[in-house]
């Protein structure tokens, strides 16, 4: 079997670019490790920069995410309890973002691709990659015990942080730069009213909390722990309390509990790694980079590679021009460090490190003064947090 991509991996960045590719006439295949029930059920971001929502719309695929996603013109951030509002729309000259979960956004991407008759292979086990620096690479993978092979002109690993698409890239010309934080986050998704009409960044010396939402009736709110607290550590009403507590006493009763049904604790960490192309393997999202959650990029950034990336691979199969994809590693990297460096600093502006009365915590206090009392700080906050232009 040959197909002119394939994509290893069903996340929202696989299946976007197969849908993209689809539209201008260019086939491909996705390799997704595990079952369609268990990808449409994994909890993740839920805040879409403008160019994302643009993506979904360029394919069709906006029905739903238009009825149901919730546009935020700004955002909260509270200072012991203070709260501050960055008008995002007003500092941008009009942009937006829109709350609409990752996990619906999968499921309107798994039925777009499988109602157009796109190939999405649930279960596709020992993938492996092979001859990527030919002009005919083949991916090897087993499905319910039988063993299968394909071969492809490119391949396209949007498999995440462990997927076998950076493994394969050549040890000796692949660099990674990496900032691991020595705090996690505890969330719940529960459901209940969001406490406020946009997000709420608090930070506060007991910890960084942010109240956050994926419809008008389910919310999904976190609190800053150590690395490593438990689960079991945190009941339900532990977590309420910390939360009010972390918002101060006067948005205290602005948290709406509820029924949690769902609770776990990420660690956070920013990971780059380049280059994000050899050969005819081309890496995109999680399998290239990770950002910490604070800045509402991961899920925008994988969009992005996969904006350039769709666009170079049309340039090549539609006018036989390689000079989009020669550059992809070049044009993706530079979003993508624009993004971990806004990530990086908006979790290390209103995180705690417990070195609070050193120069470094004195100066992180002082850099967040700056940006609530200042202009420009607002608006260079505002123009990140919304998305840089591709």
């Amino acid at each position: 079997m040959h197909v002119p991509v394939v994509i290893i991996g069903s996340g929202p960045a696989g299946l976007l670019l197969s849908h993209l590719l689809h539209v201008r006439g260019i086939d491909s295949v996705i390799l997704e490790r595990k079952s369609r029930d268990y990808v449409e059920s994994r909890i993740r971001a839920g805040v879409l920069e403008m160019g994302t929502v643009g993506l979904m719309r360029d394919v069709g695929v906006d029905a739903r995410m238009n009825a149901e996603g919730i546009l935020h013109d700004g955002i909260y951030i509270s200072v012991e309890g203070k709260r501050h509002h960055i008008d995002m729309k007003s500092l941008t000259g009009g942009q937006t973002v829109m709350i609409y979960g990752q996990t619906e956004l999968t499921k309107d991407l798994i039925a777009a691709r499988l109602a157009h008759g796109g190939d999405i292979v649930f279960g596709a086990e020992d993938v492996s990659l092979h001859d990527v620096e030919s002009d005919r690479p083949g991916v090897r993978y087993f499905k319910d015990g039988t063993e299968y092979r394909i071969t492809c002109d490119y391949i396209a690993a949007c498999d995440g942080y462990h997927g076998v698409g950076r493994q394969t890239m050549p040890k000796e010309t692949l660099k990674t730069f990496e900032r691991v934080y020595p705090f996690g986050w505890l969330g719940v998704l529960a459901k209940a009213r969001p406490a406020a009409d946009e997000l709420i960044y608090a930070s506060h010396s007991r910890g960084f909390a942010l109240c956050s939402m994926r419809s008008q009736t389910v919310v999904r709110h976190y609190v800053q722990v150590p690395i490593d607290d438990k689960i079991e550590d945190w009941s339900d009403d532990r977590f309420w309390h910390e939360l009010r507590l972390r918002l101060g006493a006067e948005d205290a009763d602005l948290v709406n509990e509820g029924e949690v049904f769902e609770k776990s604790i990420a660690p956070l960490r920013s990971f780059v790694a380049e280059p994000m192309a050899h050969g005819r393997l081309f890496l995109a999202g999680d399998a290239a980079h990770i950002v910490p959650p604070t800045g509402a990029k991961g899920l925008n950034l994988a969009a992005s590679d996969v904006h350039y990336l769709s666009r170079a691979l049309v340039a090549r199969f539609k006018d036989n021009d390689d000079t989009l994809l020669a550059g992809y590693g070049v044009t993706a990297t530079a979003r993508v460090w624009k993004a971990e460096r806004f990530s990086w600093w908006m979790t290390s502006m209103l995180h705690r490190f417990g070195d609070e009365n050193s120069f470094d915590g004195r100066v992180r206090q002082a850099e967040l003064d700056y940006v609530l009392s200042s202009q420009a700080g607002k608006t260079m906050l505002a123009e990140n947090y919304v998305g840089l232009p591709y």
